[in-house]
């Protein structure tokens, strides 16, 4: 080996084979005999994490060599594969592999490694009661042969890691399998090749992510990879393919990968084999139709976003433990943050639905396939005193850097409006705290010593004014004229903020050069063209969520992909650049716009310790944009309006009813349904749903307009529901004479041996939908008549029809049944369906089911009543 041994050293080879690693522990005790006891102890340990290596990652015959010398322990691990270097690995707490040489480098104070032309040897040495002598740091044996530069551009650093800590748990699970071709399909040879492609992979992108300054969310990297790749990474991709295929059947003990973890791990393989085959390379902002490239999905996860959270927010872990709550989430729960963290989730969720979760959650980690991720889905939470709160619930995963999957779950209450912000001292509003700063792994992130001197009182200086300028006013456009004057005085030459609405749409919400001679054109201000799929350049990444990122390289304009870029070009060449930092503002797992810091001149560009410091200042000024937002929301009163206007149910002797109302999921508009229900003097129950034509404030106003008409008819005429129906069409038309609704309304009365009468009328509304105790429906369809607003003095026909026990009577607006391209019958059958498979059971699972099954994805709101009779005795 060229390296001289001790005298009494004793050696052994051993073959590459899993059980390998217990004959060298046994081998390294033997020599080790009478040797300080826990020194040989832990010899032994280090010895069975080598000889593990050797068998995982070398896959040839290894050599382990062990001496004793005047208590001074030496152990050697040598195998044939000198051309494959070590990859350490960053220790961290959930890793399920890579922790081997973390271990030597930790418990042995001596340690390295050598190369030849033939052999790598891995080695190390142990004293008790001896001062240790400077550690030998990890020699990393080069690769052999051309390398071609692979370029990995706006990638998600924590999802990388996770990504690669997956694979190399499953591989380790193929390795060390007995029976892995019967279990998994892959010969053992296709998995030692596969293991030297990981091996490939994860060495060279450590050596390139150790160069970088991860600050932001993404990273782009130069990696160079060996230019005789394609085959191994080829390899590594079919083999974790037919094991993905396996873990979801179940014959592996390792979890498939979840969808994004696998989206990403699709993308890195056809980077690195599409350029080494000559591709240009894409960004992983710019792929279509991967599950993790949203602006939500790109920043690792923090625990303090979560606790700083406005938005009732709850985050768990994959064993489905509450690990962090905001402020807002506990309150709407009746709990305090403390005593939900630890608890498992269904602590939250109603008894009727915890089964149906835990399916669901199992499903996902099972099989890697989800049901519910990335959508809206009304449903109740528990209250700590038992009662159910309505709410919307979105949930979407994040990856942490320690390499967890995050369940983040934010809780929309559906029975009130956000609260309006709490106001602060100077009696404006206060502002949310700013969460907590992404740690990196210590490997990655460069050590900076902070130093008390001009350049870090100037850094103290701009953060405070930029603080200043953003407490300054609550208008969303004069904050950020104020930040960018501060910014482009303080730090550039000149700086603009995009901003992006609830549509996607950018718009420039300003620009401030430095030089107040400079004019700056109108027609660079104002709407941007749409962000396109063929938008490439630094702001569309940016708007994707990428970055904050160093640009040098000014494309220009006639070389534009898209109008776009096109239009960034065209501010970049208007009033010049050498430099600039691009950083996404991003709030609540959103980027809300884009900050752009331009220098003009080459004699001070910006730098990489630069975008540290745009870092920082992105989260303040992106709390101020969200908090500005949030403060315009609170003006609007409309839908704390409607729901205000939604009634409290009466209690009737052998009748149960239960109401929902969901809001529209794809706006925040309020519109005009309405549900309602009271008791006649004479005892009798009415019933009403409706749908006044519109989605605004306009609409909901007509709407109250309505309900409290109706109302003051019917407990004063108590005349049959056509006639109440005629009565409100004709006060309406006298009223509000522009305006259109439908309606239902129905009297139920009388009880003859646990049966009741329902006298109807229909005024152009979706008919009732009645439910037998056997599952039999029909649709009630005999009090049709027109829409209120058309002809008031036309009759309205009153039907009748039996409810028989145990019936459920359903009354609904269309939000729950129509959607788009779809045909009104096949909704309609739909919901015959799912009411005839709910027929017995509680009224309340009854409505949240139809809800979570029907009206999930709804571009409508939606209000359903439901009455139940008495079951048969």
């Amino acid at each position: 080996m060229g390296i001289p041994l001790p005298p009494g050293a004793a050696s052994l080879r051993l073959a590459p084979e899993p059980r390998s690693a217990a004959s060298a522990r046994r081998f390294v005790q033997s020599v080790l005999n009478g040797a300080p006891p826990e020194a040989a102890e832990t010899a032994e340990l280090l010895t069975g994490e080598l000889a593990a290596n050797a068998v995982l990652h070398a896959g040839t015959e290894f050599e382990v060599q062990a001496w004793v010398e005047d208590g001074r322990i030496g152990v050697r691990v040598s195998d044939l594969r000198p051309e494959r270097g070590l990859v350490p690995h960053d220790q961290h707490p959930y890793a399920g592999t890579g922790r081997g040489l973390a271990l030597v480098a930790d418990l042995a104070p001596s340690h390295g490694v050598h190369g030849d032309a033939d052999r790598k040897t891995v080695w190390f040495e142990l004293w008790p009661g001896r001062p240790a002598p400077p550690a030998s740091a990890w020699e990393t044996v080069a690769s052999c042969g051309p390398t071609v530069n692979v370029a990995l551009t706006d990638m998600p650093y924590a999802l990388y890691w996770a990504a690669q800590q997956h694979w190399e748990e499953m591989l380790r699970e193929l390795q060390l399998t007995e029976g892995v071709e019967d279990r998994a399909g892959v010969r053992p040879d296709e998995v030692a090749v596969a293991q030297d492609g990981s091996n490939v992979i994860c060495a060279c992108m450590t050596a390139s992510v150790q160069q970088e300054t991860p600050d932001s969310s993404t990273l782009s990297v130069l990696v160079a990879v060996p230019a005789d790749a394609i085959g191994v990474v080829t390899a590594l991709r079919r083999v974790l393919d037919e094991a993905e295929d396996a873990a979801q059947q179940g014959t592996l003990l390792t979890l498939p990968a979840l969808p994004q973890i696998r989206a990403f791990r699709d993308w890195l393989f056809d980077q690195v084999v599409g350029q080494l085959s000559g591709e240009e390379p894409t960004a992983w902002t710019l792929t279509p139709g991967v599950p993790s490239s949203t602006p939500s999905e790109l920043a690792p996860w923090d625990a303090g976003e979560v606790e700083a959270a406005t938005v009732p927010t709850v985050a768990a872990d994959d064993l489905n433990r509450i690990i962090a709550v905001s402020p807002s989430a506990a309150n709407l729960l009746g709990w305090s943050a403390r005593d939900l963290i630890g608890q498992p989730l269904t602590t939250l969720i109603p008894d009727h639905l915890r089964k149906r979760h835990r399916a669901a959650f199992t499903s996902l980690l099972l099989t890697g396939q989800p049901r519910i991720l990335g959508r809206p889905v009304p449903v109740p939470a528990l209250h700590r005193d038992g009662r159910l709160i309505p709410i919307r619930l979105h949930v979407q995963t994040q990856e942490a850097i320690d390499g967890r999957t995050v369940f983040v779950a934010h809780l929309m209450p559906r029975t009130a409006p956000p609260a309006p912000p709490s106001p602060g001292p100077d009696g404006g509003h206060a502002t949310r705290p700013e969460p907590g700063p992404v740690r990196f792994p210590s490997t990655t992130t460069k050590s900076r010593r902070a130093s008390v001197d001009r350049a870090a009182l100037e850094r103290l200086a701009l953060l405070a004014d930029t603080g200043s300028a953003l407490s300054s006013t609550l208008d969303l456009g004069e904050r950020m004229r104020r930040v960018c004057q501060v910014l482009a005085h303080q730090l550039a030459d000149w700086c603009a903020v995009d901003l992006v609405d609830e549509h996607g749409r950018v718009e420039r919400m300003c620009l401030v050069h430095r030089d107040p001679r400079v004019r700056v054109p109108e027609e660079l201000l104002g709407r941007l063209p749409p962000l396109s799929e063929d938008a490439q350049g630094s702001l569309a990444r940016v708007v994707r969520g990428a970055g904050p990122l160093l640009v040098t390289d000014f494309p220009r304009v006639e070389d534009a992909p898209s109008p776009l870029d096109a239009r960034q070009a065209e501010l970049f060449a208007e009033l010049g650049a050498s430099s600039a930092v691009m950083a996404p503002l991003r709030a609540r797992r959103e980027v809300l716009g884009a900050l752009t810091l331009v220098r003009t001149r080459d004699e001070h560009p910006f730098t990489a310790e630069d975008v540290v410091l745009v870092s920082e200042l992105v989260r303040g000024i992106s709390l101020g944009v969200d908090n500005a937002r949030l403060h315009l929301r609170t003006q609007q009163t409309a839908e704390r309006l409607q729901r205000a206007l939604l009634p409290e149910l009466p209690l009737v002797d052998r009748l149960e009813l239960v109401a929902r109302y969901v809001p529209s999921s794809s706006t925040a508009e309020v519109g005009g349904d309405w549900y309602d229900a009271f008791a006649l003097p004479s005892g009798e129950t009415v019933l009403v749903i409706g749908d006044v034509a519109g989605h605004d404030l306009r609409a909901a106003v007509a709407m109250s307009a309505l309900r409290n008409m109706l109302r003051g008819i019917a407990v004063d005429r108590g005349e049959p529901p056509g006639e109440v129906l005629r009565q409100l069409d004709r006060a309406n038309h006298t009223l509000n004479p522009h305006s259109t609704a439908t309606c239902v309304y129905g009297l139920v009365k009388g009880d003859v041996d646990g049966h009741r009468e329902l006298d109807y009328s229909s005024a152009g509304h979706l008919p009732p939908l009645l439910t037998t105790w056997d599952g039999e429906t029909r649709y009630l369809e005999r009090g049709a008549g027109l829409l209120i607003g058309m002809e008031p003095d036309l009759p309205r026909v009153t039907a009748s029809d039996r409810l028989p026990p145990g019936s459920t009577l359903l009354l609904y607006t269309d939000g729950l049944i129509e959607r788009r391209g779809q045909p009104l019958d096949d909704a309609m059958a739909r919901l015959r369906r799912h009411t005839a498979a709910l027929a017995r059971a509680p009224l309340t699972v009854f409505c949240d089911e139809l809800v979570i099954a029907l009206g999930a994805e709804s571009d409508d709101d939606t209000a359903l009543l439901a009455l139940r009779v008495a079951p048969p005795v």
